[in-house]
């Protein structure tokens, strides 16, 4: 079943192009991979599926509709930015949450602190950057969302807590539900997608499921994205 439809999207920043006519439909129950350098459009795609920006010209659809306020509710984003308040503990974050959205799982919440090893009891502004990052996660994760996006999740954090950060969500991933990660650290997230979409200078450079691409071009998706970027 289709989830996301994006038909021919630009988006242009004064005189900047942060996306030239993107297309791609997103199945429901896949894991993809938005992946390319800073600067090619990942944040500016998932801002506009979660209706926090408007395209320039062309259309997308969630669910069939327009993104509004209804699919809000639907849709649960992770910005890069830290946008969790410092003098909360964690378990006071997932009530205001919970308050905040409807479809928001107190218990899931509660169960990815501890299998992350997040103390609930601990405020936000004592977290190390790599425990923010984990909290991050599980305050998505925790909502019973059709479409979760995380933008750029392993940024700034060792590997330790990258992996546990894609073990929990592999571990926590709902077989209905489209999950989104942006990244450009290719070979961490690798292993968990079921396709990939190469954003190279605001266009689509590659898009593909991961599997075919292994079988049918004999190449990973690092080096599929070493061959779209030149590097």
């Amino acid at each position: 079943m289709i989830l996301v439809e994006i038909k021919n999207v630009s988006k242009i920043y004064q005189s900047r192009m942060a996306l030239d006519d993107v297309s791609m439909t997103l199945e429901s129950g896949k894991v993809y991979g938005i992946l390319g350098p800073n600067g090619s459009g990942k944040t500016t795609l998932m801002k506009m599926l979660a209706d926090l920006m408007q395209p320039t010209t062309g259309k997308i659809l969630i669910n069939g509709e327009t993104p509004s306020v209804n699919s809000r509710q639907i849709v649960a984003y992770m910005p890069t930015s830290d946008h969790l308040y410092k003098g909360m503990s964690l378990e006071r974050t997932g009530i205001f949450f919970k308050d905040f959205f409807d479809d928001f799982d107190m218990d899931s919440y509660m169960k990815l602190l501890e299998e992350m090893d997040l103390p609930k009891k601990l405020k936000v502004s004592a977290l190390s950057s790599g425990m923010a990052a984990k909290l991050r996660v599980a305050a998505t994760m925790a909502r019973q969302a059709k479409l979760i996006m995380l933008d750029e999740p392993l940024n700034g954090i060792d590997l330790m807590t990258r992996d546990c950060i894609i073990k929990t969500i592999v571990n926590n991933i709902k077989e209905d539900t489209t999950l989104i990660i942006s990244s450009h650290l290719v070979e961490q997230i690798e292993p968990i997608l079921d396709e990939a979409i190469l954003l190279k200078k605001g266009k689509v450079g590659y898009s593909g499921n991961v599997e075919q691409l292994r079988e049918v071009e004999g190449m990973s998706v690092a080096n599929k994205y070493r061959e779209v970027f030149g590097a």
